[in-house]
C-alpha cells in the first residue's frame, strides 16, 4: 500500500516541529492516521524503520522499531559518506541531540519521510547521494576504524511506503 501523506509537506512538518504549532498538528494528524490495515501511520513508519536499519537486532519479522532500537540505530546513520560534521551524520543534521520517547517515532518519520520525499530522495535521483548504514556504535570506533567500516546503501524500495 502506498502512503501519499509521507511527501513532502509531511517532510517539511517534521523539520518544522519544533518552531510551529501547524507542523506539530499537521505532523500528529499524519501519524495518527490510519493505515488502511490495523494501526496507524505512526505504526507502519517503526515497521520500516525496523526492517531497513534494525536488522542486527534479531527483530521478528514485521515487528516495530522502539524507542532502544531508534535510539542505538541512529549514530549509524551517514548522508553520501561517513563522517561525524553536520554534512554527513545524519542525525546531527537534522539537529537531534537526543532520541527518547518523546521523539524516537518523530526520528524515524524524519528518516522515512526524507527517504520518500525529501532532499536526500532528490539527491538520490539527481546526484547518486544516498543514506548510509554503518557498523554498530560508529561512535567507538577509532578513526582508522571509522574509515574502514562497512557501509550498506539504503533504498526505500517501491512498495514499502
Amino acid at each position: 500500500m502506498s502512503y501519499p501523506m509521507i511527501d513532502r509537506r509531511f517532510y517539511e512538518a517534521i523539520e518544522s516541529f519544533d518552531s510551529s504549532e501547524a507542523a506539530q498538528d499537521y505532523y500528529y494528524d499524519v501519524m495518527n492516521m490510519s493505515d488502511g490495515r490495523n494501526g496507524t501511520v505512526r505504526d507502519s513508519i517503526l515497521r520500516v524503520y525496523a526492517m531497513l536499519f534494525c536488522e542486527d537486532m534479531d527483530k521478528p519479522l514485521g515487528a516495530k522499531a522502539t524507542e532502544l532500537d531508534v535510539e542505538r540505530t541512529a549514530d549509524r546513520l551517514y548522508t553520501g559518506g561517513m563522517g561525524f560534521d553536520p554534512q554527513h551524520w545524519y542525525r546531527m543534521r537534522h539537529h537531534f541531540p537526543i532520541i527518547d520517547e518523546d521523539n524516537y517515532d518523530r526520528f524515524a518519520a524524519l528518516v522515512i519521510a526524507d527517504l520518500k520525499a525529501g532532499p536526500l530522495h532528490d539527491a538520490a535521483l539527481n546526484h547518486g547521494d544516498m543514506l548510509l548504514v554503518g557498523e554498530g556504535d560508529p561512535l567507538s570506533m577509532t578513526p582508522e576504524q571509522r574509515r574502514s567500516q562497512t557501509l550498506r546503501a539504503v533504498d526505500l524500495g517501491e512498495g514499502l511506503l
